[in-house]
């Protein structure tokens, strides 16, 4: 008979429904759920519904029980409360998935190596922007050597007033417990750099503010008498940054039906108080071979999408991305987050500049699902294993680690205004 792997999940919330529903369907060959783990009974009601029949379900001081009925843990709590859960896991000789970022803090990316290079376990971060068919052409072409060796990159990551707004309305909103957006969001992007150049950040130098979201910009610019939160608010349907959680099925059960438990509020005002992470964002990142990464990431755009271009020593290569051409009013919840490439006005564009040349415009395979179909590969390298893959598309401790590092940095050197330097693999900060 052939052996199963047995999957615990820890953190039931939106993100982890992708996992779940993967061993429900397409993957339900490489193993079963053997137990769930939340602070919220109401949200493990909704996955045991999902499911269809009972699994062990504990709470998060029962981990160490829900350990003996697993050999792999996908962790998707909040980021804060990673490393808890990954070090635990690893140090019980489990096999690790954990969401992006892998943690908040450089004690507990230490902490996760540690464990990661003592344990049997294996530990996946899921970088999914990797299998994103536009980004592994970008991978491709620049370890072809298409346009020699890079000597910088600008990286423009715009999110619009649907998707970067749910950011100052959920959990995300306090950077004790996301990290702010130069972690949780931004650790996606640094990790798409250190993987397209095949290198790790020597240096960090940024600059942050809050200068759009947040209850001293709203009254700045006049916004007065917010509601605490959209339900049950007056304005909800005629103001465009109310989310009308009791619309969607799905949110209603995970949050509104179950706020009587934990007391969270996922559906707060984008201009309340509260709001301890920045909406605007510049870094400068020096790498270990000589490139250098200007970024920004700005959340209150008119659309959303990003604009990459590698200069080298034999050309330029030039990706834009416009996942989302404009954002509707009254449109607070996401009609496009599973597959953007479908919203109106979406298009994508990859073209090599060869010195001496015409440029050219490279051809972007797609294919059915999330991020192109890069969703569906991300998952068949989680369950099935990466195998062959030239790529490297699958990353382990230490790229999560290079990646969340970059974001670490940039919070420090915005906080007190001096460069932060990396030792040489990017995973610590030098001494």
């Amino acid at each position: 008979m052939e052996f199963l792997m047995r999957y615990a999940f820890v953190g039931l919330g939106h993100r982890v429904q992708l996992y779940i529903d993967a061993l429900l369907g397409e993957w339900g060959d490489t193993g079963e759920i053997a137990a769930l783990c939340d602070v919220n009974r109401t949200r493990i009601g909704y996955y045991l519904d999902r499911i269809g029949r009972d699994v062990p379900s504990f709470a998060p001081h029962e981990f160490g029980k829900l350990l003996q009925l697993a050999d792999a843990v996908v962790v998707a709590t909040v980021d804060a409360a990673h490393a808890r859960y990954v070090v635990a896991a690893l140090e019980a000789g489990k096999d690790v998935i954990v969401e992006k970022p892998l943690c908040t803090t450089a004690e507990d990316c230490a902490a996760i190596v540690e464990a990661a290079e003592r344990s049997t376990g294996r530990l996946v971060v899921t970088f999914n922007y990797r299998y994103s068919p536009r980004n592994s052409a970008v991978r491709r072409l620049i370890a072809d050597g298409a346009i020699g060796d890079v000597a910088s990159v600008h990286f423009e990551w715009v999110l619009d007033t649907i998707h970067g707004a749910d950011y100052f309305r959920r959990w995300h909103r306090d950077r004790s417990s996301s990290g702010g957006l130069l972690v949780h969001k931004s650790t996606h992007h640094f990790d798409l750099v250190n993987w397209w150049l095949a290198d790790t950040a020597r240096s960090v130098y940024a600059r942050s503010a809050l200068r759009f979201y947040g209850a001293a910009n709203a009254r700045a610019r006049g916004l007065l008498d917010r509601p605490r939160r959209a339900h049950g608010a007056p304005e909800l349907g005629t103001d465009p940054y109310l989310l009308d959680i009791s619309a969607d099925p799905r949110l209603k059960r995970l949050y509104l039906d179950a706020e009587h438990e934990d007391g969270y509020i996922r559906d707060q005002d984008v201009f309340g108080e509260g709001v301890s992470i920045d909406d605007n964002m510049a870094v400068l990142v020096g790498y270990s071979r000589g490139a250098t990464l200007t970024y920004s990431l700005n959340a209150h755009g008119p659309f959303e999408g990003y604009r990459v271009a590698f200069n080298g020593t034999a050309g330029r290569l030039e990706l834009e991305v416009v996942e989302r051409a404009w954002t509707p009013p009254r449109a607070a919840i996401d009609p496009t987050a599973a597959d953007k490439a479908h919203a109106p006005g979406a298009f994508e564009r990859l073209v090599l500049h060869r010195h001496w040349s015409e440029p050219e415009e490279v051809a972007i395979p797609s294919g059915a699902g999330g991020h192109g179909g890069g969703d569906a590969l991300m998952l068949n390298d989680v369950f099935r294993g990466a195998g062959e893959d030239p790529l490297g598309r699958q990353a382990g401790h230490l790229a999560g680690v290079a990646g969340v590092m970059v974001g670490i940095s940039a919070n420090l050197s915005a906080a007190t205004g001096a460069p932060v330097l990396l030792d040489g693999d990017g995973t610590r900060l030098a001494s």
